[in-house]
């Protein structure tokens, strides 16, 4: 059972929205509604960042710059708000790209990557005045799903259309130079593709889940395009992430055992299987030590804190304080 759980009151029940990141400094950040929270899991405090205005919620996306410092904020709204969390500060909004609710989010570098419901992805770079410097058009339907390989060349994109795109950085066409052509598009789920990760230990390699009437993970060579496995997991894929250490893979589910599902790679044996939740498991996020996994629910409004991965005294290269108790925090708010 989970080491650890906490109440989430009021987080979104949309499977389309990223509302949960845990960042460098060991500190997760958690939308509930219009406001969001921030845990430092050494302390085990928590504390509001901010709020938006019914006119501009609810957040609808958030992700932890690799600085850990700088937290960028999707809004309904189809504004992304950047803010300084040491200076409790809102530094800018970033507005004229996104025509509806922006859902997903992805940091290269100085580079934010948005993607909204109007199907559109853009790159934008947070240093100057002028931030949309590439734009991506490819997906049809919301883009839900959005990740950097860890070279920072590559870009997996999910959707509502039940599409996966690869975006190559250097193909950007020299003629309209912000409008990118994909690497790959990929149509093999037969669902909502939201749940996109790289393969820590193969550069090229990535897993993808599809939602409901799809149930697949399903793992590419980003460089072919070729599918090289599809495993059916029997139900909605909500969220999937790779071990730091070992060759093993942590999946997130919905109906109708609202579970998280460790996997061996490549084998795809089931190692664990990790309830508690009674509602849809919509979002997953790793400690940066890389042993621990926080999950929330909407449905059941809990987040939990699972020891998947191992101590962290085991692992060789601990690059944070372990997960310290949350004995001062019992809710989230």
């Amino acid at each position: 059972s989970a080491e650890r759980t906490l109440d989430a009151p009021e987080l979104e029940d949309d499977y389309y929205l990223n509302l949960l990141d845990w960042s460098t400094r060991n500190v997760l950040a958690i939308a509930l509604g219009r406001s969001l929270y921030l845990w430092d899991a050494s302390e085990g405090t928590a504390s509001e960042l901010m709020s938006v205005d019914e006119d501009s919620g609810p957040i609808t996306s958030v992700s932890w710059a690799p600085d850990g410092k700088h937290i960028a904020v999707g809004l309904k709204s189809s504004a992304v708000q950047l803010w300084d969390t040491v200076a409790s500060k809102q530094l800018r909004t970033l507005r004229g790209g996104h025509q509806s609710r922006v859902g997903a989010l992805a940091w290269n570098s100085h580079i934010l990557t948005t993607g909204g419901m109007d199907g559109l992805i853009f790159n934008n770079d947070v240093r100057i005045r002028s931030h949309i410097v590439e734009e991506y058009k490819g997906h049809e339907q919301e883009v839900c799903g959005l990740k950097w390989s860890s070279s920072g060349q590559q870009l997996a994109s999910g959707g509502n259309d039940n599409l996966l795109h690869i975006w190559d950085r250097t193909m950007a066409s020299e003629q309209n130079a912000r409008q990118n052509q994909w690497l790959h598009r990929l149509d093999d789920h037969r669902a909502a593709v939201k749940a996109v990760a790289w393969c820590p230990f193969q550069g090229n390699l990535l897993a993808s889940g599809g939602g409901g009437s799809d149930r697949c993970i399903k793992f590419w060579n980003t460089h072919t395009g070729s599918c090289l496995n599809s495993v059916d997991t029997g139900s909605q894929v909500c969220a999937l992430l790779w071990s730091k250490t070992e060759r093993e893979l942590l999946s997130s589910h919905g109906f109708d055992q609202n579970q998280l599902t460790l996997w061996k790679y490549p084998s795809m044996v089931r190692m664990a299987e990790l309830t508690g939740h009674t509602s849809r498991v919509l979002f997953m996020a790793m400690s940066p030590d890389g042993c621990t996994v926080a999950s929330a629910s909407a449905g059941d409004e809990t987040l939990r804190f699972w020891n998947v991965f191992g101590n962290p005294e085991t692992n060789k290269k601990p690059v944070s304080k372990p997960l310290g108790p949350f004995a001062s925090v019992n809710s989230i708010r």
